[in-house]
């Protein structure tokens, strides 16, 4: 089976360069396509890449003209598409570059499926015109859904996404199938496409053992985007309010309250300045905490649509985790975790304070048997395996 990836999976050099400079940090959008490329080559598919760079409007990533050009990563043939980073030409840029390049790409490599990584409208209507034009299917991977605005937004650009989301709706009714990390997302935005449910693929990486460089203070981390709409503001308060000198607090990554954070940090000695480190560093020290929060508020419009992948890292690497009650995960995740029920400042104090309260020896099976159940379940070989029976059956449909 031949496979073009449609979406923003780029060589590791080009993503360290857009991570220096972009205002957000678009790292799990990376680490999703290149796991999903791993996914797809472990299923025995043969995946080649057409690529955007997944960078912010100017000037929240201050570089406004994108070239295209070939690139190869881990024996893999890729394609970047050239685009002009302002509002409104980005779109139109990226739109032009497909059908001009990206034709040109598709009929030397005549791939089976043209898998279109997002719901990037420009990308979507591609998609369709591919599938007329190519004689390919267009399969879409749902990771969220359209028009989620920023803090950054403007107004225009808020009335834009009001309008792409219409166009997204209407190009997700014509395509072949759709892969979703949630149901909502395939019920709501694409009702009536065949769909399939994956909640994420976890990266064949060797997790670090959860006892590793413990020492004796009760060590909490969090690794994310720095924003209020992950939570991340309620979990730094909540743990201030724990009455404790024996914890500290690791906040890894990079956003707006960054600065704040470290306001904190000079306020409470417990809570450390933000670090910002490469991802495999981060999968290391996940190894030296005893607890991993995902403090994601569960009132949240989007919440529906989401399932947190910074969950699966968390899960593999053997360490407990804490996790608020988002609709968008399954039910079967419901013993390998703990749970806060009120996501509340006084909430999330609450779920810390009765974790420590439990014996390290039983936090530390809770965190092996979460281990075992997401490498087994989420593996790269067994969504590979899942992904390929759903677009061999697409591929049989007349």
């Amino acid at each position: 089976m031949k496979i073009t990836l449609l979406g923003f999976t780029l060589s590791s050099g080009d993503m360290a360069a857009i991570l220096k400079t972009d205002a957000n940090m678009p790292t799990q959008t990376a680490t999703f396509s290149w796991a999903l490329v791993e996914a797809l080559r472990s299923a025995g598919a043969q995946v080649t890449l057409l690529s955007s760079a997944p960078a912010s409007n100017y000037p929240r990533n201050p570089r406004i003209l994108f070239r295209g050009g070939a690139f190869t990563q881990d024996g893999i043939r890729g394609e970047k598409l050239g685009f002009i980073n302002l509002i409104v030409l980005k779109h139109v840029s990226r739109f032009v570059a497909c059908i001009v390049r990206g034709t040109r790409i598709l009929r030397r490599w005549r791939p089976d499926v043209l898998l279109i990584h997002g719901v990037h409208s420009p990308f979507l209507y591609y998609g369709l015109m591919a599938r007329r034009l190519l004689d390919t299917k267009t399969v879409v991977v749902l990771t969220d859904p359209p028009g989620v605005t920023a803090h950054s937004d403007s107004r225009l650009a808020g009335l834009l996404k009001a309008v792409d989301v219409r166009l997204v709706r209407r190009a997700l009714r014509s395509v072949d199938g759709v892969i979703a990390l949630t149901a909502p997302l395939a019920e709501d935005f694409a009702p009536g496409t065949p769909s399939m449910v994956m909640e994420g693929i976890l990266t064949d990486y060797e997790g670090p053992t959860a006892a590793e460089s413990l020492g004796p203070s009760f060590r909490v981390m969090y690794a994310g985007g720095l924003l209020e709409s992950y939570g991340v503001d309620r979990l730094v308060k909540a743990f201030r309010a724990l009455v404790t000198d024996d914890a500290h607090l690791a906040v890894y990554g990079r956003g707006p309250l960054s600065s704040w954070i470290d306001e904190q940090a000079g306020i409470d000695p417990r809570v450390e300045k933000v670090q910002f480190a490469p991802r495999e560093t981060v999968l290391r020290r996940y190894g030296s905490a005893d607890l991993l929060v995902q403090p994601r508020p569960s009132d949240q419009d989007f919440v529906r649509y989401s399932f947190p992948s910074k969950l699966l890292e968390y899960m593999a690497s053997g360490t407990p985790a804490l996790t608020t009650r988002l609709s968008g995960i399954p039910t079967t995740y419901e013993p390998y975790l703990y749970w806060i029920d009120d996501d509340s400042v006084e909430g999330i104090t609450r779920a810390l304070h009765a974790v420590m309260s439990v014996s390290a020896e039983e936090r530390r099976a809770k965190g092996s048997a979460a281990a075992r159940f997401v490498t087994e379940s989420c593996s790269s070989a067994a969504q590979g395996a899942r992904i390929r029976s759903f677009l061999t059956v697409l591929l049989s449909l007349e």
